[in-house]
């Protein structure tokens, strides 16, 4: 205490400095601290690192075990040689034992020189699908995916999502969201189109206004979890679909000259106030007065057009791993330096403060930071610019006045029966139904012989007798997922492996067997959309269909029975076939030929 003030003695000297007083204006309390860090210190807040957390909740250097896990360093020791402020989860443990192993971090950052407390992130937690960047956390409640929340079409919906997803991550001590990802998705073969919220300007800015204001609130504060609003300005229009996480594909195309509509949902997050803007990897291919060079080293994108033209003043963080190689198991990754492959690691650094990035993901790199500034290649005043604004947003969440975590409280807020209950209310609403052949459902419960194929069958069971022959069945309900293909680009590099590559259509026997079982018994199709699904025979031979975007198979049959009537309308359009797909722009939303089911096809009973 000082007077009638309680407040933390962050650096040990004995009073309440400026930066410590909760009474102060953030700015002057930012603008204190700043003249009191070191460039080094300064340097190390630029970079956000991946994190290890053990098992057991402790803080210590540990074995790692597990492939992510492996890849993660040590927070302690990240704070002590490099004074890391920020770190990104990726495997994490059961909540009680998260917000534990939280606020031990937090102490052990307490005590080094100025207290600056720590700022924890995370990619998406809630997401029900199977998105390659959707983080594996099954205590957290379970939501349909972003595409999903778009098919439900509802921004009271979205914000409800946003906001119990905030109490969680709140209650475990993440204060930032690596999300909402706002790419517009007009590009059908593109990995990474189930974290959108599809492919229409107008609907993807709805959704992310409400998006960003439950986790943010009406203004940044203490209980808000900062959004990093993606990927600027537009990672959808990918050359064939391919993703520049890799060097076969760096290039994003606007062949339909439609650059300026993947800036619509961007625009609306500058207006909600997303704390923060994350560029994507690629290269703007025949862009007038743009470079070709990757997002993130191009001053024309970050500081023309994010800084002048839309004057944002939050933080830009570069993707992750722009600048050095790396080894995952077996495969070298080489960093994402689009366009200046031909730069070394220090050029590449002062090449991305030069463009007016603030922040460096899933890169370690202060003493580079240290060396430029001590060259003169790169001013400190420059550099402080950045740190305003890396500081301005950590007062803004309270994290200086109180970081820690109620521990007791965790375990009961994630993954609460409320909150399990309000996901699986969104499951239901965002199920899409595209065809009700002579009003086959709602399908009568406990009067049926039911076959089943990729379900649950104790939980059909409870609506009707499985059996395992389809001869023997009344109805078959069957779930799908839109294909995907090796590449032979991915050849040899398992992460590429896991994206979602390729052709949309099934084929070949996998095309066959699904034929053969409609033409056996009537059936309701269901698929799991992570990319528009070319299904126009599966189309014409079910009795029914839906398109999911990551409800479960309890919300399926609850709807399929008539518990609950379907809601959800396509974020995305359905193309009729390959050769649609093929010659569409990859720039331009709902321009495949005579669409299988267009954007906005859905039905009810």
């Amino acid at each position: 205490m000082q007077g009638d003030v309680a407040y933390r003695d962050l650096n040990k000297n004995g009073k309440m400095d400026i930066y410590e007083d909760p009474k102060q204006p953030v700015e002057k309390r930012v603008q204190d601290l700043l003249k009191q860090m070191t460039l080094e210190e300064k340097a190390g807040m630029m970079f956000y690192s991946p994190i290890r957390v053990n098992a057991d909740g402790t803080i210590e250097d540990k074995p790692a075990s597990g492939l992510l896990a492996s890849l993660s360093p040590v927070g302690v020791n990240e704070i002590d040689k490099h004074h890391i402020t920020h770190f990104n989860l990726f495997v994490v443990p059961a909540p009680d034992t998260l917000a534990m192993w939280y606020n031990r971090i937090q102490q052990y950052q307490e005590k080094t020189r100025l207290g600056i407390p720590l700022t924890i992130a995370s990619d998406p937690r809630n997401q029900g699908g199977a998105g390659i960047f959707a983080m594996s956390a099954k205590t957290f409640s379970m939501w349909p995916d972003p595409l999903g929340l778009a098919a439900a079409g509802d921004d009271k919906l979205t914000e409800k999502f946003a906001n119990i997803s905030r109490q969680e991550y709140l209650a475990t001590g993440i204060r930032q969201g690596l999300h909402p990802q706002v790419d517009l998705a007009t590009e059908p073969r593109w990995p990474r189109i189930a974290g959108t919220f599809g492919e229409d300007a107008a609907l993807s800015s709805r959704m992310a206004t409400a998006y960003i204001k439950g986790y943010q609130g009406e203004k940044l504060g203490p209980n808000s979890v900062a959004m990093m609003t993606k990927h600027f300005p537009g990672g959808g229009p990918q050359k064939d679909g391919l993703d520049p996480h890799f060097n076969f594909q760096k290039g994003e195309v606007y062949p339909g000259n439609n650059f300026k509509y993947h800036l619509i949902p961007f625009e609306a997050a500058f207006k909600t106030g997303t704390a923060a803007i994350m560029p994507y990897y690629g290269v703007p291919m025949g862009q007038k007065d743009i470079p070709e060079v990757g997002f993130s080293y191009n001053k024309a994108i970050i500081t023309e057009l994010l800084r002048k033209k839309y004057h944002y003043e939050g933080v830009v963080c570069t993707d992750w791993g722009l600048v050095t190689d790396s080894k995952i198991g077996p495969v070298n990754f080489p960093a994402r330096a689009w366009g200046v492959e031909n730069l070394n690691t220090e050029e590449r650094v002062q090449r991305i403060i030069d463009a007016g990035v603030d922040q460096f993901g899933g890169e370690n790199l202060p003493d580079v930071i240290v060396k430029l500034v001590k060259e003169g290649k790169v001013g400190e005043k420059r550099i402080d610019e950045s740190i305003v604004r890396l500081l301005r947003l950590k007062f803004q969440l309270g994290l200086f006045d109180n970081p820690f975590v109620d521990e007791k409280k965790a375990a009961e807020i994630v993954g609460s029966a409320d909150f399990m209950a309000a996901g699986q209310d969104a499951m239901r609403r965002s199920l899409t139904l595209l065809k009700n052949d002579a009003h086959t459902l709602p399908l009568a419960p406990n009067k049926l012989k039911i076959y089943v194929k990729n379900v649950d069958a104790r939980l059909a069971a409870q609506y009707g007798t499985v059996v395992t022959d389809p001869k023997g069945a009344d109805i078959a309900i069957i779930r799908l997922q839109t294909p995907n293909y090796p590449i032979p680009e991915a050849k040899g590099n398992f992460i590429a492996q896991m994206f979602h590559w390729g052709d949309l259509d099934f084929k070949g026997k996998q095309l066959q067997d699904i034929l053969d079982l409609e033409k056996t018994v009537p059936t309701v199709v269901d698929i799991y959309i992570d990319r528009p699904a070319v299904i126009p025979e599966i189309s014409a031979n079910a009795k029914a269909l839906f398109a999911s975007f990551g409800s479960s198979d309890a919300a399926l049959l609850e709807v399929v029975f008539g518990k609950y009537k379907p809601q959800g309308h396509l974020p995305i359009e359905l193309p009729s076939s390959m050769e649609a797909v093929r010659n569409q722009k990859e720039d331009m939303p709902y321009d495949s030929k005579d669409p299988l089911y267009k954007f906005g096809a859905g039905l009810s009973y």
